[in-house]
């Protein structure tokens, strides 16, 4: 017969007391090795922040943000870049402009043309541009002018007022232009305009007193050889029946300035 000691609870507890359990030793272990190298900052078992950079999630965080940064980073240098070329560009517009006023001084309109058209199409379709290019069609106008193209004088005067209408140089170029062909009407209109943007402008104001005596001389002109080309075709018509526009006689009313017309034999 085997004899079955009874289990005795309170001796059980103090032998589990007094004898530490294997954690506990491994975490004294562990707090005396911290102690042995340089403190106890982490003797609490809980991880500080002098103790990592970056914890897992940041890392994670941070590794989820790098694309989003890459991704802004190059738009800012594609942005930098296209700005880089942009002022290149205007840089090389300027000095083929300069040296189209170079060969413009020395008298050589055609080759002071070619480098305003290269400084034109360097600086073509980029909006910080408008100033050099309503200057050079400017230019390239003047050349014209020198050389007795006075249409293309007229085009490219327009061209630079479309890009500056305020630009009084271009209006008094155009206007020169336009007395050279006998547009009396439209040159005194290019003047008035000066004086409205420039109401001392004594030039404009000389030229419109110059012009008007012009436009009214070939008004007249004008009306005569329509009243010519009237009659010649009124005699081709009445010539059928014995008869010529000389038959009609027209009279001015002082009073309506309307024309009454009467038939003489």
């Amino acid at each position: 017969m085997v004899l079955i000691e009874p289990h005795n609870t309170e001796q059980h507890e103090e032998a589990t007391k007094a004898t530490p359990s294997s954690s506990q030793t491994t975490s004294d272990s562990a707090a005396a090795s911290s102690n042995v190298h340089g403190g106890d900052a982490a003797s609490d078992g809980f991880e500080t922040a002098s103790e990592r950079d970056v914890s897992d999630n940041e890392e994670d965080h941070a590794h989820d943000q790098q694309p989003t940064e890459q991704k802004g980073s190059d738009s800012y240098q594609d942005a930098l870049n296209e700005d880089q070329l942009k002022e290149k560009a205007l840089a090389q517009a300027n000095d083929a402009k300069m040296e189209g006023n170079k060969l413009f001084g020395n008298g050589q309109y055609e080759e002071a043309l070619l480098q305003y058209e290269i400084a034109l199409q360097v600086a073509a379709e980029m909006p910080t541009s408008v100033e050099i290019r309503s200057i050079c069609h400017s230019n390239r106008a003047v050349c014209f002018l020198k050389l007795g193209k006075y249409e293309e004088t007229i085009k490219e005067c327009t061209k630079a007022l479309e890009f500056n209408p305020s630009y009084i140089k271009a209006l008094v170029r155009r206007g020169e232009a336009h007395e050279k062909l006998q547009h009396y009407e439209e040159a005194i209109a290019d003047m008035k305009k000066i004086l409205e943007l420039d109401p001392s402008n004594d030039q404009a104001r000389k030229a419109i007193r110059r012009l008007e005596p012009l436009a009214a001389e070939k008004r007249e002109k004008m009306k005569e050889e329509m009243m010519g080309k009237l009659k010649e075709m009124g005699n081709s018509i009445l010539g059928r029946f014995g008869m010529s526009v000389d038959n009609f006689k027209a009279v001015k009313d002082p009073n309506t300035g309307s024309y009454s017309i009467s038939f003489q034999r």
